[in-house]
């Protein structure tokens, strides 16, 4: 039998007595690592991501050889559900024009950001998340969370954090939908007081017009809301700043990026920028 299947009677010998292969020792380290990365993203990492995060750390280890493992160790990430878009579009104040035209691409910061709000619920009432994104280097600069859906604690709070956090140094587009909290006079009135911004608006029941906000909310949802049960506002809120300023802007790898988180993206544009 060993000389047909090309294996020495050593080998065949060790295997009865139960000793482990080499690739099986490898296979359980490894595995040690996967589950460390997988916790560390607190369960929202697949295969993809998990496999760049191992690398990072010069692991040496193949996609498919990490999706087996995780497979065999049942490790799944988050699973992603259906994202239902609520614009409330129905107003009579005028509409900006769509300068952004679906193009979802920056050199630098400071050029293009994009905007809009989502439901977050929880067993005491719902919360209003407002975030601000830079394109060039897919960052939440600003957001807002409230109870009520007015503007100045929605889209006018989400764009003086975001303003605070990064200057506006040049010609920039404010993008977004047409939901009234960006097409009333006080929103238009926050923005005029910065000359070089330039408003633009999605076209009527056009998601894919705000592609890139709305998936950062599927993303939200299903790597943070979705399979918690918020007793309250406080906890979500908690819940909600630590996806986004710890783990979302500093930690998560963006395929977009080049499986860069968005900190180390505006590290290397700044650099860029500098020896430019």
């Amino acid at each position: 039998m060993c000389k047909v299947f090309k294996v020495s009677r050593s080998c065949y010998y060790d295997s009865l007595k139960g000793s482990v292969s080499k690739r099986a020792k490898e296979n359980e380290k490894l595995l040690t690592l996967i589950k460390q990365e997988h916790k560390k993203s607190k369960q929202r990492y697949g295969s993809p991501r998990i496999t760049k995060a191992l690398k990072a750390k010069e692991v040496q280890v193949s996609r498919p050889r990490v999706a087996r493992l995780m497979k065999q160790a049942k490790i799944r990430a988050k699973m992603v559900r259906r994202f239902r878009v609520t614009t409330d579009s129905k107003h009579c104040y005028a509409i900006s024009e769509n300068l952004l035209n679906r193009n979802f691409t920056a050199a630098t910061t400071g050029q293009v950001w994009v905007s809009d709000i989502t439901y977050i619920r929880t067993l005491a009432g719902w919360l209003y998340l407002t975030v601000v994104l830079d394109l060039a280097d897919r960052k939440i600069i600003g957001w807002a969370l409230s109870e009520t859906m007015r503007a100045k604690e929605t889209t006018v709070a989400a764009l003086q954090m975001a303003i605070k956090n990064r200057p506006v140094l040049q010609e920039l587009i404010f993008h977004s939908d047409r939901g009234v909290q960006y097409a009333c006079d006080e929103f238009r009135k926050e923005l005029k007081a910065y000359p070089l911004i330039c408003q633009s608006m999605s076209r009527r029941a056009n998601c894919w017009d705000n592609a890139v906000a709305e998936s950062f909310f599927k993303t939200l949802k299903t790597e943070c809301v979705y399979g918690n049960r918020y007793q309250d506002q406080r906890r979500a809120s908690i819940e909600i700043f630590e996806y986004i300023e710890i783990f979302y802007n500093r930690e998560r790898l963006h395929s977009s990026l080049g499986y860069r988180t968005p900190e180390q993206m505006e590290e290397l544009l700044n650099t860029k920028s500098l020896a430019a």
